[in-house]
């Protein structure tokens, strides 16, 4: 078990106390025992301590271990950065087992680097190439073609379909697809989607009832870059032509849907349940909210934040707060849902006056 002064060492903080306190666990204050390190980083937490039986815990600087009753502190900057560190610390890590599991399908033509693992019921097509030190676990497919960097981890079940380009170290939880077709069809005549756009109006046109749609293939791919994530049933639809592609650095949350022809730029955050509609541009930084949406071909520009529930249906220009359906900067909306909050006192005033004027 790491000392407190071995987990500060490691984490870059301060340590006071009795620094040779071993920790088994990281734990809430409230639920620490004696062998735990109690996570009381943000000031919110400190009153939580008396709760449990911590001896040791990470507070914020400047933040009296002493009279919190603890044995050790180790004080710590910003609280949610702290939070990264020590859980990575004390993560469960499954030591890999290099080799090909003997239920593993492989192409005979599929290049594998140095100290791969490939898992149970795993399926490489023709022309796959796998870098070195990548971990591929059980029941994972990967279609012809496609290439991954080193270091990358596969969990179990994901789907990387043909001529997908993974970057190094990227993570992809389990069940997630990459490199679907895109969902992308067309009337042989102007279909009732289109006539209403045009035309403005708020009926379907005549004669939509005899539409067909016939699909358009999608023949580009999913280009990803380095140390991207992946959640788990994460779809993200290869392009039409041109690739879609994922910047190095960007993260997406599960359930997220990425359409044919995006460009998501670098260290992106797409939280769960997020879709992002065909031929979207998305700058560097951008952090799309839980359950927002992007209509297709909108442009958002770099360091921008939608917020949850949101829907940005236009382009967006770079260091914006977007947030509502249609999405709207943030004071726009501020002062939209302040005069809906006014909306019934506003309807008494004018009943009172209606009532006045008709006596």
């Amino acid at each position: 078990m790491p000392t407190i002064a071995e987990i500060a060492r490691s984490l870059g903080f301060k340590a006071e106390g009795d620094v040779e306190i071993e920790i088994l666990r990281p734990a809430h204050p409230s639920e620490a025992t004696a062998d735990a390190l109690a996570l009381a980083m943000d000031p919110k937490y400190l009153p939580l301590l008396n709760q449990g039986a911590a001896r040791a815990a990470m507070i914020p600087e400047g933040a009296d271990w002493r009279a919190l009753g603890l044995e050790a502190a180790i004080l710590t900057g910003r609280a949610r950065f702290a939070m990264a560190g020590v859980t990575q610390m004390f993560a469960p890590v499954r030591d890999p087992a290099p080799g090909i599991h003997s239920s593993a399908i492989v192409s005979e033509d599929a290049v594998i680097g140095d100290g791969v693992e490939i898992g149970p019921l795993c399926v490489l097509e023709t022309g796959v190439r796998i870098g070195d030190g990548c971990r591929i676990l059980g029941q994972v497919t990967i279609g012809a073609g496609a290439r991954i960097g080193p270091g990358a981890l596969i969990h179990h079940g994901a789907r990387i379909c043909a001529g997908v380009e993974i970057g190094a170290r990227v993570i992809i939880h389990p069940n997630a697809c990459i490199g679907s077709d895109g969902f992308s069809f067309v009337t042989p005549e102007k279909g009732a989607v289109e006539a209403a756009k045009e035309s403005g109006g708020a009926t379907v046109v005549a004669g939509a009832e005899n539409t067909v749609w016939a699909r358009i293939y999608s023949l580009g791919r999913v280009r990803i870059g380095d140390d991207v994530e992946i959640g788990a049933g994460a779809t993200i639809d290869r392009g039409t032509v041109a690739d879609t592609v994922i910047g190095s650095g960007s993260k997406l949350d599960n359930q997220v849907q990425v359409g044919h022809n995006v460009s998501i730029g670098e260290n992106c955050i797409l939280c769960g349940q997020v879709g992002v509609a065909g031929s979207a541009e998305i700058g560097d930084r951008v952090v799309l909210g839980g359950q927002s949406g992007v209509a297709d071909h909108t442009k958002i520009g770099n360091d921008v934040l939608v917020m949850a529930s949101s829907g940005a249906s236009g382009n967006v220009k770079s260091g914006s707060i977007y947030g509502g359906t249609p999405a709207l900067p943030r004071n726009e909306l501020g002062k939209m849902l302040m005069a809906q909050r006014r909306l019934p006192r506003l309807v008494e005033d004018i009943e009172a006056l209606k009532k006045r004027f008709s006596d």
